[in-house]
């Protein structure tokens, strides 16, 4: 499979709705063991088809990083579940840039598998987490976009400086 480039901030294709997946062929598993290897390449725990500079509603997660433990979903529809969690986080499509963030302790999510099967996952902790943080990227929201407006503006301001 392949590495492929990422696309960072202020990339077009970050703030668009993605499209929802149609067609579950060969070409869509290649696609999700491309953004796997891209993922692991670039030390992420969840990358998101945007990210790589497909509009498509599919991504990948595996908080743990053990090889086997891949979550790949298309479609997907998240339901808050409960409690709230606070965790600092980044993101591969805004380099240097992290801070903390109030999301969804627990979740609900409903998509489909590669071969377009219904999947339901009910998650907490980290992986929530990460399934908000990636859901978010497919409907064109950035986790700077959970912040206030003076916090992302130095946020940015400080990652510029580093970068």
């Amino acid at each position: 499979m392949s590495v492929l480039p990422l696309c960072v901030l202020p990339h077009p294709v970050l703030r668009q709705q993605a499209q929802p997946v149609d067609s579950f062929t060969r070409g869509l598993r290649r696609m999700a063991m491309d953004l796997l290897d891209t993922m692991y390449a670039n030390d992420g725990v969840g990358l998101a088809a945007p990210q790589v500079g497909w509009s498509l509603q599919l991504f990948v997660a595996n908080p743990s990083q053990q090889a086997g433990r891949e979550l790949i979903v298309a479609n997907p529809v998240l339901e808050p579940a409960g409690g709230r969690a606070r965790i600092v986080e980044g993101c591969l499509s805004v380099p240097k840039a992290w801070h903390r963030v109030r999301r969804s302790a627990r979740v609900r999510l409903r998509g489909q598998d590669l071969s377009g099967h219904p999947l339901v996952l009910e998650a907490e902790g980290l992986l929530a987490i990460v399934l908000q943080h990636e859901v978010d990227h497919l409907g064109g929201r950035l986790f700077i976009d959970r912040l206030s407006w003076w916090q992302r503006r130095r946020l940015l301001w400080r990652a510029a400086r580093n970068a």
